[in-house]
C-alpha cells in the first residue's frame, strides 16, 4: 500500500492518499477544494490516477474537493450512505468493507461530532490505521456544539469504536492545529485531556459543554456546499472565493 499525508493549511485539514500498489486503485480521504489541483499533481508525479474520494462527514470548516476532483479526473465520490446526498456515487456503511484494489477500508459509524460521522479503519499488514475524521483528534476531539453534535454520543463512539481497538493502532485525524501528524489509541487513552484517566461520561460532557468556542468561520457556506459534495454556494465570502472562482472558470 502506498500512503501519503497531505495538508491544507488554512483549515489545518489532513487529506490522506491510499493507493493499492498492485492495482493502482487510489483514494483520497477528506480532500479539500483548495488543494484539489495540487493533490492531482502529486498523484501524477507518483504515476497514479485518482479512483475515489471518500469523506468522513459533512465538514463545516472547509469545502470538500470531491466534486472538483471528479470533474477533473473522473473519480467517483464515496460518502456515508446515511447522508443520502444525491451527488454521491457510492454509499458507505458500517459493516460493508470498501475495497480500494487490495486495500480493505472498514467504515465505523462514529456519530457525536456530527450525527452521521464515519471513521475508516485499514489494516496494512503491519499495523492498523484509523482515519478518525473529527471524532478523535490528537489530545482532543471534535466539537459537539453544532450540526447535531452530541457530547454523550461522541463519548460512546470513542469508547465503543476507537478505544476497543489495539493500543498500537495509529490514529490519523482530519485536523491538527499544532503541527502534529499522528497519534495512537494508547496515547489518546493516556494523554488526551478530555478522555484520559477513564473520564466518566459526566466529566466528558461537562468539558465539551463548557468549551465556549467561536462560531465556525466557514460553516454558513461549507455545510450547504458539502451537501453537494463541495459545490461553492452563492454565499461564499469574497475572501474565501479564490478556489471557487478557479472552479467557475473551468
Amino acid at each position: 500500500m502506498l500512503f501519503k499525508q497531505l495538508q491544507e493549511p488554512d483549515s489545518s485539514t489532513y487529506t490522506y492518499l491510499l493507493s493499492c500498489d498492485q492495482t493502482g486503485v487510489t483514494v483520497l480521504i477528506d480532500p479539500v477544494l483548495d488543494t484539489a489541483e495540487r493533490d492531482l499533481q502529486i498523484l501524477h508525479d507518483m504515476g497514479l490516477e485518482l479512483t475515489y474520494t471518500l469523506d468522513t462527514h459533512i465538514h463545516a470548516d472547509h469545502l470538500s474537493g470531491a466534486q472538483r476532483l471528479k470533474s477533473l479526473s473522473g473519480s467517483r465520490i464515496a460518502y456515508p450512505a446515511i447522508d443520502e446526498l444525491p451527488c454521491v456515487d457510492i454509499g458507505i456503511k458500517e459493516g460493508v468493507p470498501f475495497q480500494v484494489g487490495d486495500i480493505v477500508i472498514h467504515p465505523l459509524f462514529t456519530p457525536g461530532h456530527t450525527d452521521h460521522h464515519h471513521a475508516y479503519l485499514v489494516d496494512n499488514g503491519t499495523q492498523k490505521m484509523l482515519f478518525s475524521g473529527d471524532a478523535l483528534l490528537i489530545d482532543a476531539c471534535g466539537r459537539t456544539d453544532f450540526q447535531s453534535g452530541d457530547a454523550a454520543v461522541l463519548y460512546k463512539s470513542i469508547h465503543d469504536k476507537f478505544f476497543t481497538l489495539p493500543d498500537e493502532t495509529l490514529v490519523y485525524p482530519c485536523h491538527d492545529y499544532e503541527g502534529r501528524y499522528v497519534t495512537s489509541i494508547a496515547q489518546e487513552k493516556q494523554r488526551n485531556p478530555r478522555l484520559r484517566n477513564n473520564k466518566s461520561l459526566k466529566e466528558f460532557t461537562e468539558i465539551m459543554d463548557g468549551m465556549d468556542l467561536p462560531y465556525p468561520r466557514k460553516i454558513d457556506f461549507a455545510v450547504p456546499g458539502n451537501q453537494q459534495c463541495g459545490i461553492c454556494p452563492d454565499n461564499v465570502p469574497e475572501k474565501y472565493r479564490s478556489p471557487c472562482d478557479k472552479y467557475d472558470q473551468g
